[in-house]
């Protein structure tokens, strides 16, 4: 009887101290696809043949802009990217948005530069507390199961190749 009792306590107790932990989404990608501010995000994943890659094991470290941060760009630039003639572009852009390993935003420090999945560097601002990649704010950050995806109000534009 002692030995059921203390078994029971066991299981009170621990269900109890993982009962308030919150699920990881499973994906980077889950994470975009469950945010109605990157319906535009998911829209150019999927488009690009991208979900696929971001699906993967990883670990990712994604950047991902807004529907608000895609709507600050020219007139026409995200609908012109969304054509199928334009899926390289495209991908190039994403690629730009992601880098593997996970990145946690105190480990961006001023002028640090990190290597991205489309083979160039982004670089890390810190102003008045707050971290910026490139120009773009980062105004939140969410744990995924293969990474994790730092909500940014600005889309990443690479440099021109020289």
């Amino acid at each position: 009887m002692k030995r059921r009792s203390l078994l029971l306590a066991l299981v009170t107790v621990s269900s109890f101290a993982f009962a308030g932990d919150p699920p990881q989404p499973t994906t980077v990608v889950d994470v975009a696809v469950g945010s109605k501010d990157h319906t535009t995000l998911v829209t150019a994943l999927k488009t690009a043949d991208y979900v696929r890659s971001l699906t993967n094991a990883g670990p990712f470290t994604v950047f991902a802009p807004t529907n608000d941060a895609f709507a600050k760009l020219p007139k026409g630039t995200v609908e012109g990217l969304l054509k199928p003639e334009s899926k390289e572009a495209l991908q190039n852009i994403l690629k730009y948005h992601v880098a593997v390993s996970v990145y946690d935003t105190r480990m961006m420090k001023e002028g640090m530069k990190l290597g991205v999945a489309n083979g160039q560097n982004v670089v890390f601002h810190v102003k008045d507390g707050q971290t910026y990649v490139n120009d773009a704010k980062i105004v939140g950050s969410v744990r995924a199961g293969n990474g994790i995806v730092h909500v940014v109000d600005g889309v990443l534009l690479p440099p021109e190749k020289k």
